[in-house]
């Protein structure tokens, strides 16, 4: 039986103190009896504190995002070496955000073209992670426009094409598949539970379609995309859900602790 996740993805926000507060708020809402698995994914400068705070709890931590090659003039970049000696356990990759694709877009669409994730550095950076044994998070989602036009399925399964392009079954079993419909992120629109159901099968069906049936049994499938805890628990009892990616809602501890609850 897969055991759920919940990943609490803090994005550009919180200061090493706020974020070390944060998790020791956390540590003290969880429930003693916690059957779930709990993340939470600071900014690069937060992860020491987060991850002092975490220390002797059952909460992992992870990064945002990282960068494929190991060392390098790459001004700016974080490599799965930097992650490992920080501790990092787990690494989202593929964000819509770093794709290019917002839910609500908060900056001039004149620099969307900065955030220029394709498939195939998410392939790279997937393929580095595994070799560092650090868990991926690989994202897929769909924009508004490509649901609209019925292509959420043909969009999905293209991501996941492009991002484990090259990589075998037997080198995925820790690999997390995070679905966040790209209208649904930061906006307080939420997928209705029967279609993110219906995704989340779709990509487990791919997974054994294009992988192996052993290896969709054990993927983690997870929902992301104004998840709390109004709706939690209705998504989270979904036979193909495995827990969620939460955004703003994991900056509160009360809030993001009743959605960890929901999950167990």
């Amino acid at each position: 039986m897969r055991k759920k996740l919940v990943v609490g993805n803090w994005k550009m926000n919180l200061t090493s103190s706020e974020g070390a507060a944060l998790v020791e708020a956390i540590r003290a809402g969880l429930a003693i009896a916690n059957h779930s698995e709990v993340g939470v994914c600071p900014p690069f400068l937060s992860i020491a504190a987060a991850k002092n705070a975490a220390s002797n709890s059952a909460i992992r931590i992870g990064a945002q995002d990282v960068f494929w090659m190991t060392k390098g003039a790459f001004t700016g970049s974080i490599s799965t070496s930097m992650l490992q000696a920080a501790g990092v356990e787990m690494c989202i990759v593929g964000h819509s955000e770093t794709r290019g694709k917002f839910g609500k877009l908060e900056v001039s669409p004149s620099t969307v073209s900065y955030f220029g994730e394709t498939d195939e550095t998410v392939n790279l950076k997937l393929k580095a992670l595994l070799y560092a044994s650090i868990t991926p998070i690989l994202c897929v989602g769909e924009t508004l426009a490509e649901r609209e036009a019925g292509q959420t399925d043909t969009v999905i399964a293209t991501q996941l094409e492009g991002g484990l392009a090259g990589i075998e079954a037997d080198e995925l079993d820790t690999l997390v598949i995070a679905y966040e419909p790209v209208w649904a992120i930061g906006t307080g629109k939420t997928c209705d539970t029967p279609e993110a159901e219906r995704v989340c099968r779709m990509i487990r069906d791919w997974v054994a379609a294009n992988r192996s049936t052993e290896l969709s049994l054990v993927v983690r499938v997870l929902y992301g995309g104004s998840v709390k805890s109004a709706n939690a628990k209705e998504l989270f009892r979904e036979p193909n859900i495995d827990g969620g990616l939460v955004g703003g809602a994991s900056l509160d501890a009360a809030e993001f602790c009743t959605i960890i609850a929901a999950a167990n």
